[in-house]
């Protein structure tokens, strides 16, 4: 009994030995088999992936020389092109400027070319004379070299006045003096506000261009125009008066209108020689016309304003030495300051920035005369019942002689 459960149990065990030798050997060999299949598929993967990756390179280096940059080499045909960069473009402006004009094959490749320079910032608006189908970088140093831009320049001096512009402008360009002139005959057209020639003091405005003719030296465009070219002038004009705050302080602190405020600047522009006296004629001209500081005689006595009427009669000024009484006293002329109050009826040239701050912010003082003292343009200064001391010294430098002295 004990011998055949010790056999029975024996037998089982054996048979239970025999399952798991067999399960091994079956595992075993599964394994093995298994193994095989994964270096075998590890090999096709990494023979799948390094072609996909030949695949992807080819496909990229199609794909990214399509959406490349596009540009030309060189600098250009020999066909060249006018193109303007106008005030305010951005570089992009620029760029699409060039391409639209076949200079360059795409603004995007102008626009790279100048991200890489750091003097693009310097491009000046203007017109410029290129090369048609040039390289980006080549237009770009195109537009940076000063040779390229197409300029006509015109000065306009401080103290000219309007018939001097006519004629300069008529000389340089070969315009028509008499179509100039037209053309000026209507300020408003040419930019100037109407409000402009309004006054306070209860005379009428010359309503011309003088004063509105802004003293400074211009870059033309290519085939200017007269009428460009004035207006042009204008704007400039007001572009300073609006960045000056002209116009609200003339009228906040001085208590006078724009126009009166540039008669003064026009005056004192023609009558000092030094930015430094531009303020104190003006402060000694509103001494006397509005603050009633000169007795009850309001006139100017300013030789330069009957000389300004000379010049629009097509005469000749006069030193002041050489002027007459009947001309100093000529009541027919609007522009009299010596026998006629307040001041003239329009500006008497065309005043520049330190004039025209001069006549908007004058230093404070109590003179009502000025003169120029001697040949360097020194100005003296006096209040009531001091002229003669300004005479003398005057007489004495030369400055003056004859019945004035």
């Amino acid at each position: 009994m004990i011998d055949e459960l010790d056999l029975g149990y024996e037998d089982h065990d054996r048979g239970r030995s025999r399952h798991r030798r067999s399960s091994q050997r079956r595992s075993a060999v599964t394994k093995k088999k298994r193994g095989g299949k994964s270096w075998l598929a590890l090999l096709l993967t990494l023979l799948l992936l390094g072609g996909l990756a030949g695949g992807v390179y080819i496909a990229y280096d199609k794909v990214s020389s399509l959406f490349s940059t596009p540009d030309y080499d060189g600098s250009g045909t020999a066909e060249t092109v006018t193109i303007e960069v106008k005030q305010g473009d951005f570089i992009a402006d620029m760029g699409n400027t060039l391409f639209r004009a076949d200079v360059v094959k795409s603004a995007q490749a102008f626009v790279d070319a100048a991200e890489g320079n750091p003097a693009a910032v310097g491009i000046q608006p203007g017109f410029y004379k290129v090369s048609k189908q040039q390289s980006a970088e080549s237009a770009l140093a195109a537009l940076l070299d000063a040779k390229n831009r197409l300029v006509n320049k015109f000065t306009v001096p401080e103290g000219m006045i309007t018939l001097q512009v006519y004629d300069k402008l008529a000389k340089e360009f070969g315009f028509k003096l008499a179509d100039v002139k037209a053309l000026a005959a209507d300020p408003v057209k040419l930019g100037v506000p109407e409000w402009w020639f309004n006054r306070k003091d209860g005379k009428k405005s010359a309503r011309s261009l003088e004063g509105f003719l802004f003293p400074s030296t211009y870059d033309f465009p290519p085939n200017v125009t007269a009428e460009l070219a004035l207006k042009l002038m204008v704007k400039q004009f007001l572009d300073v008066t609006t960045r000056l705050g002209f116009v609200d302080k003339v009228q906040a602190e001085r208590g006078i209108s724009p126009y009166e405020a540039l008669v003064a600047a026009s005056i004192a522009q023609a009558e000092a020689v030094n930015d430094k006296d531009m303020g104190p004629v003006a402060r000694a001209l509103y001494n006397r016309v509005y603050a009633g500081k000169y007795g009850p005689c309001k006139c100017l006595q300013i030789d330069s304003a009957v000389n300004y009427w000379f010049r629009l009669q097509g005469k000749e000024p006069k030193d002041s030495n050489d002027l007459y009484q009947a001309e100093l006293h000529d009541k027919k002329n609007p522009y009299n300051t010596h026998v006629v109050d307040g001041l003239p009826v329009g500006p008497i040239s065309n005043p520049g920035e330190a004039a025209l701050k001069g006549a908007m912010d004058p230093p404070p003082s109590d003179y009502v005369f000025f003169v120029t003292i001697d040949k360097q343009g020194t100005m003296g200064y006096a209040k009531d019942g001091q002229l003669q001391t300004l005479i003398n010294e005057a007489c004495k430098n030369g400055v003056l002689h004859g019945d004035l002295c």
